[in-house]
């Protein structure tokens, strides 16, 4: 069964920094595209990061030059450094299989990871 375990959030002040993590079972991670997605209160789940089975990286223009996404095949885990964090920001944070931009299992997100910037 796909399996998706967030972890890594909490209450940082703006400016700060925080390093999400998110382990994957129940399918070959490896050749697989990853997403970090995050949904703030009455919006939509929005694509943050995603890393390639190559490594290539690509950004929603929110986090260009704050966040970094990095995967370790080996531990099936995917991981998201945010720096220079803004309290907009401030959402429940999930990663996911993804697919052009969408996520990959949609019935398998996990309990995701909350994320709050205070001013």
């Amino acid at each position: 069964q796909v399996q998706f375990v967030e972890s890594g959030g909490g209450l940082v002040q703006a400016g700060g920094s925080l390093r999400l993590s998110c382990a994957a079972s129940g399918f070959t991670f490896a050749i697989n595209a990853i997403g970090w997605y995050r949904q703030a209160p009455g919006q939509q789940r929005e694509l943050v990061a995603r890393i390639s089975v190559a490594g290539n990286t690509r950004y929603a223009d929110s986090a260009k030059g704050r966040f970094t996404i990095s995967r370790d095949n080996a531990k099936s885990t995917v991981y998201l450094q945010m720096d220079s964090l803004k309290p907009e920001d401030t959402a429940v944070y999930y990663c996911n299989r993804d697919v052009n931009g969408t996520p990959g299992y949609t019935t398998n997100w996990g309990q995701g990871t909350q994320v709050t910037v205070s001013s």
